[in-house]
């Protein structure tokens, strides 16, 4: 367990302050306020999946609202106990029941809202009645609703007369001449409850009637006439009548809620708990935060993080590893330059993701749930700048040394600073060194050259640095992990003005390994920005490359998109040309038919029939031709032969159109069989066909379907724009004229004829009273000599 003093000093209390202040009830604000990072797994990852299902929750939802829930545990346990609760108590239970139900509805209303915080929502029972009954019956915590119980009611309506009836009264003496004299003012007032009239002082033996009270200066008494008392009085005794039954229906709703107590109590324990984790889930929001991948071996992996407490606006964001490749971090590098902050970063986020909440890093970031975290960071680098000593980072490196191992996390702040540096960096190196062999993790900060070489020559032990640019003299506050630091001095206090022969000077009292050293640092850093140059220049041509790449991929899924809509557009249109060419051909063949029964001569009048007959057939074949062009398929291929000769109610391809059809006729003498694709009924040739095998069960329903007389297959017979209504009943006719009027819509044809014969007309009186009042139908019309006359019904639609 994390020591409450290493919590403080990674300032995890001013994050907790936040969080409180999200929270709207009392309980979670004093819950968050008080939270322990959790130090074990389990527990940890429990309470992050709540938060992160809380903050999926507001993301699709929105949060729910947990109103002016106060603790009202108190006041049931009294009402339990048999006392009467005030109505300001009994709303403040009315509240928290409005929250329950109001939590419970929002979630179960909420289709696709799943998550592990349905134990809590699931543990919700709203009380519709006892809420119910008390915001019906108390309007606010000092008066109590006429309506709370008829005897209520009653009761105010009488004290109502009665005061109605004394106004009338009095309002008749202090208009009279004759009292008018005496009174101080027309008016009518109340004293202790009762109504009376000012008069003045030295008239007040005129005016019979009780004294309750004189004005200051004694120049007017308040008089109750006799005329009232006794109507006053019948107002006090109802009063108390009020009173009485204001207190039976106080202690009604006090039993009532003293039922249901603990209920309630268990209900307000889950709110709170809901609240907290919800406000989690804001803060989130707030930060910019994500969901860390937690562990327990040691690995701190964190990605673009950035402290929470500083400005968003000017924190820089950061990459800080440990536990994977090194247990061990020694960062250096001049003052001012984030290395406190960076420790800083690492163990607060990690008491964050302890609490459950979410961490202000890039996804995938990992932190590990250590037993014990331990920080030994200076006073001042925190942000009260207060001052510390040696003796005190002492004491606490000792406690660190007794108590940390392979479970602890340890953060030290300028390890051994404050003394010799000789002996401070020898000391440094041995604190290190024991808490390595202890299996700690440790990310420690340090001036001394000599913890450098101590990283670069120990196993498992990294340097890092916190990055400076010595042409602003102003940190970037990026951490480099495997790069010794520099503190930087020469570099820096020449820039300022220092006189060059002075840092010359200076730089001979330097020892040549030291200045070897910071050669090769001088160097790898050199290396280091210019890979990291060619690396953004890389990243920025990919960039390029794949904003390219998509800028391709969505023209061209556009321009597939436009080309099918423009493709069924035009073969729509080309339906419509098609049907209405066929109408026409077939009502022209219908008239020379009728003409060459009449002609006297039929050897003429039948060579014209058959003349005109054959230019229809031939016109209506253009027609399809345009309609219907013949183009290279996809499904085409020129050695495809069917597996079997074709039956009807097989399933077929058609290779120019891409689209299923069904057989309806066996192939005649030229090879063409007749097939139904959607609504449109066409002869193709079966060298255009591709035989699809369906499975045995669904060949013997369309068997079965096809041998049945149902209205279904009358539709199907009778899908070239004629619905065959004839020798049906008028129920079955209605069932088969609407099917076949969907049929019709759906192929976006405007018109159509219903052959219903001519008979008794009963037919047809019925189909044209359906047609009246469809509302996609816009005209009919009786049938024209050529078309049926009375025996059809012509249909024109929206």
């Amino acid at each position: 367990m994390t020591e409450q003093r290493h919590i403080k000093a990674l300032e995890l209390d001013k994050v907790l302050h936040s969080l409180s202040e999200l929270a709207s009830i009392k309980d979670s604000k004093e819950m968050a306020l008080e939270l322990k990072p959790a130090s074990v797994l389990y527990d940890a990852q429990a309470l992050i999946n709540q938060t992160n299902a809380a903050y999926v929750l507001l993301a699709k939802f929105g949060g729910p609202s947990f109103g002016a829930a106060k603790n009202v545990n108190s006041s049931l346990s009294r009402a339990a106990a048999g006392g009467v609760l005030t109505m300001r108590e009994l709303l403040d239970i009315g509240e928290v029941l409005r929250v329950i139900r109001s939590l419970y509805e929002w979630r179960f209303s909420q289709p696709g809202a799943d998550s592990c915080l349905d134990v809590y929502f699931s543990s919700l029972c709203p009380n519709k009645m006892l809420e119910s009954n008390i915001f019906t019956s108390i309007l606010n915590e000092e008066e109590m609703a006429d309506n709370a119980s008829r005897e209520l009611a009653d009761i105010r309506r009488k004290m109502r007369n009665q005061a109605q009836s004394i106004r009338e009264k009095l309002e008749g003496l202090v208009r009279s001449t004759h009292y008018q004299k005496f009174l101080q003012e027309a008016i009518i007032t109340q004293r202790n409850g009762r109504f009376v009239v000012p008069v003045k002082n030295e008239h007040r033996g005129d005016v019979p009637g009780l004294v309750h009270d004189t004005s200051g200066s004694g120049a007017t008494v308040f008089i109750e006439p006799m005329a009232v008392v006794e109507a006053n009085n019948e107002i006090r005794v109802l009063q108390g009548k009020e009173r009485e039954e204001i207190e039976r229906i106080l202690s009604e709703l006090s039993v009532e809620a003293g039922e249901y107590a603990d209920t309630v109590k268990s209900n307000f324990e889950s709110i709170v708990e809901l609240n907290l984790i919800f406000a989690k889930a804001q803060l989130a929001y707030k930060m910019k935060a994500s969901v860390p991948i937690l562990n327990t071996e040691g690995v701190i992996d964190l990605k673009k993080a950035r402290h929470p407490l500083l400005d968003p606006k000017k924190v820089v964001a950061t990459d800080i590893t440990l536990g994977e490749k090194f247990d061990t971090l020694v960062i250096t590098g001049p003052n001012t330059g984030g290395k406190t902050v960076s420790i800083k970063t690492v163990g607060l986020l990690t008491l964050m993701a302890c609490c459950g909440l979410l961490i202000p890093a890039a996804d995938n970031s990992k932190i590990c749930v250590f037993k014990k975290i331990f920080a030994d960071i200076g006073d001042e680098q925190s942000i009260e700048q207060s001052l510390s000593t040696f003796s005190s980072h002492m004491v606490n490196i000792v406690d660190i040394l007794k108590n940390a191992d392979d479970e602890s996390l340890v953060l030290i702040d300028e390890l051994g600073a404050g003394t010799d540096p000789v002996e401070g960096a020898a000391l440094a190196i041995a604190i290190l060194e024991r808490l390595h062999i202890n299996g700690a993790k440790i990310a420690a900060t340090t001036h001394y050259a000599e913890l450098k070489a101590y990283a670069l020559e120990t196993e498992r032990v990294e340097n890092g640095s916190c990055e400076f640019d010595v042409k602003t003299l102003r940190p970037t506050y990026r951490l480099l992990i495997g790069v010794p630091g520099r503190s930087n001095a020469f570099a820096i206090s020449e820039r300022l003005g220092i006189d060059k022969e002075l840092i010359e000077r200076a730089n001979e009292f330097v020892s040549t390994e030291n200045i070897r050293f910071e050669n090769v640092v001088d160097s790898l850093e050199e290396s280091r920005l210019q890979m990291e140059k060619e690396k953004a220049e890389a990243e920025k041509t990919h960039s390029e490359y794949e904003m390219k790449l998509m800028e391709a991929e969505k023209k061209l899924m556009e321009a597939e998109t436009l080309r099918q809509k423009e493709y069924e557009k035009a073969q729509g249109e080309a339906l419509k040309i098609t049907e209405k060419a066929r109408r026409e051909a077939n009502t022209l063949l219908m008239e020379i038919d009728n003409l060459r029964k009449e002609m006297k001569s039929t050897k003429d009048a039948g060579e014209l029939a058959r003349r005109a007959k054959q230019a229809m057939k031939k016109g209506l074949s253009d027609i399809d031709r345009t309609v219907n062009p013949v183009t290279t398929s996809l499904y085409e291929d020129a050695d495809y032969v069917l597996p079997r000769p074709l039956q009807v109610g097989d399933t077929v391809l058609l290779t120019e159109l891409g689209k299923e059809a069904s057989v309806l006729s066996l192939p005649d003498k030229r090879e063409q069989v007749e097939v139904l694709s959607g609504a449109l009924r066409m002869r193709v040739s079966v060298l255009k066909l591709r035989l699809i095998e369906k499975k045995k069960e669904n060949k013997q329903k369309t068997a079965s379907l096809s041998r049945s007389g149902s209205m279904e297959s009358r539709l199907t017979a009778s899908a070239d724009n004629r619905c065959d209504l004839r020798g049906m009943t008028v129920d079955e006719a209605l069932l088969t004229l609407d099917s076949f009027l969907d049929s019709m819509l759906m192929a976006n044809i405007g018109e159509f004829t219903v052959i219903h014969g001519k008979g008794t007309g009963a037919l047809r009186a019925a189909v044209q009273k359906h047609l009246k009042s469809n509302k996609f139908v816009k005209s009919y019309r009786l049938g024209i000599y050529g078309e049926g006359e009375n025996g059809v019904t012509i249909v024109t639609l929206k």
